[in-house]
């Protein structure tokens, strides 16, 4: 086994990435990168029943967008290839074929009928489940009449019978499972197809993966390969078996919690690197009490030692809080070339805009961005920047319109910046101020009904920023037509 740290991911394209999956694949490329080791991708299409090209493409598109990038596997390459499993099914038969040699493995002609009934006939005396080597001695004779009943064969591994197979696990210290709780499992389906326990330690091996790190989930499966690895002769690699990741209230991980896969989080306006820093922390703690960790940080101080042994609880309220701060601090470029596709897809620009208002969307999102949480709700509270306000937010028709002298204060106020010569956010302000200041008002008389006229909100960015980038001409026009429709409402 090689000196170096070889770690690796690798999903069952049967669906989209979600968060546990992408954890797991953080976790791995943490580790590689610390102790400056390679991170392999590898795609485990072998369920051919359930296994698709798309969901193959999506996990390797969520994963880039993530930014967790691999040193071998799809789209890269590398010496250990190929990196899908259904292109390495040559290796597999050669290598059961090697157990079936070696009088380690043996061909077994059960149907999937026979043994349904002797389970559920097991579960009725009270028993587990599990085969009893039935075809673990057969004659030549009865093997020739089964195949010539046209019985096609799986493959399964001889267990032994007693004693121990105990994990040593990095994270949990020694699990020991009983060899009597374990039957003698099948490696090779009657398709010609490896499970999943046979093909995973073959591609480890082959791969010269020197560390497992994955979900708890996987951990029954762990003696089952350990029996692997002893039958084919191989080095057995070191286990790490990362927490559950649970819901809030504390069951499994599931739709009816909310997005959970990578790319849900994506179209809900969600950053990848505030993905990242909350996987990091899920299951995973620092040795300060920070919540802000950016990738090369995490590589830094990430090691095994601190990786919880109890589940990690889901939290979006967290993740939002962590992508509130990436939308404030992250380089403004970055969020703005991240916003756009949010503001094209609610029609708030078009694609042919992009280029022509590139610098005004920047603009805009440089004054709006301290108040969103994500981009979806960022570029709904920028809105009124592209769009002409068509409503008025309720409480503030109520608090601010329905005053007396509403909107003969607007048409004043717009007639004063209609007057300005120079139109700063100084001059505008005290425009403002020497209105009010000459009535006998509030500047906020005036600030809070202009603000609601020229947004449609009560709650934004400072006024006179929102003015000076709305323009002299459509801030006086939104005004004059707030005044126009107060006056109708009134009339009615």
């Amino acid at each position: 086994m090689s000196d170096k740290v070889r770690v690796r991911f690798a999903p069952s394209p049967t669906g989209s990435l979600h968060i546990g999956g992408a954890r797991t694949a953080l976790f791995n490329l943490l580790f590689a990168r610390h102790n400056g080791g390679k991170f392999i991708l590898r795609i485990e299409d072998t369920d051919t029943e359930r296994s698709t090209e798309e969901s193959a493409r999506q996990i390797v598109r969520s994963l880039r967008w993530l930014g967790l990038d691999w040193d071998e596997g799809p789209e890269k390459g590398g010496e250990y290839g190929p990196y899908f499993q259904s292109q390495r099914l040559e290796l597999y038969r050669k290598e059961v074929q090697r157990l079936l040699d070696e009088g380690k493995a043996y061909y077994c002609y059960c149907t999937p009928e026979e043994l349904a009934e002797r389970r559920e006939a097991a579960l009725k005396a009270g028993k587990a489940p599990r085969y009893e080597g039935c075809c673990r001695e057969l004659a030549e004779e009865q093997k020739k009449k089964f195949e010539a009943e046209g019985r096609k064969p799986t493959v399964r591994i001889k267990v032994p019978q007693e004693g121990q197979t105990v994990v040593d696990d990095l994270i949990r210290g020694q699990v020991v499972f009983e060899n009597s709780v374990l039957d003698d499992f099948i490696i090779f389906k009657s398709n010609g197809i490896p499970t999943y326990n046979f093909a995973c330690v073959v591609d480890d091996n082959a791969m010269e993966i020197t560390h497992i790190i994955r979900a708890e989930e996987h951990l029954s499966n762990t003696p089952k390969q350990i029996q692997v690895y002893r039958a084919l002769g191989y080095d057995i690699p070191k286990f790490a078996h990362v927490p559950m990741i649970l819901a809030p209230d504390r069951s499994k991980l599931s739709k009816r919690h909310g997005a959970t896969s990578v790319e849900e989080f994506r179209d809900q306006g969600y950053l990848a690197e505030a993905i990242v820093n909350y996987l990091t922390l899920l299951g995973w703690s620092p040795e300060g009490n920070e919540e802000i960790f950016d990738l090369e940080k995490a590589i830094k101080e990430f090691s095994l030692e601190r990786v919880n042994k109890t589940a990690a609880i889901y939290d979006v309220k967290k993740l939002t809080w962590i992508n509130g701060h990436y939308l404030r601090e992250l380089d403004l470029d970055h969020i703005t070339k991240q916003l756009i596709p949010f503001l094209v897809k609610k029609d708030i620009i078009t694609e042919k805009e992009i280029g022509q208002k590139y610098e005004y969307i920047k603009q805009v999102t440089a004054i709006s961005r301290d108040r969103s949480r994500t981009l979806d709700e960022l570029a709904d509270a920028i809105a009124f920047f592209f769009k002409d306000v068509t409503e008025y937010e309720e409480k503030g028709i109520k608090k601010h319109f329905e005053k007396e002298h509403a909107a003969e204060l607007l048409v004043k106020g717009a007639e004063a910046l209609e007057k300005l010569e120079e139109f700063t956010h100084d001059s505008t302000e005290k425009a403002f101020r020497d209105l009010t200041d000459s009535m006998g008002l509030k500047a906020a008389e005036l600030i809070h009904p202009t603000r609601l006229a020229i947004t449609g909100r009560t709650v934004g960015p400072g006024l006179f920023e929102i003015i000076i980038l709305l323009g002299k001409e459509e801030t006086a026009r939104r005004m004059r037509k707030a005044a126009e429709w107060i006056r109708k409402e009134k009339r009615l």
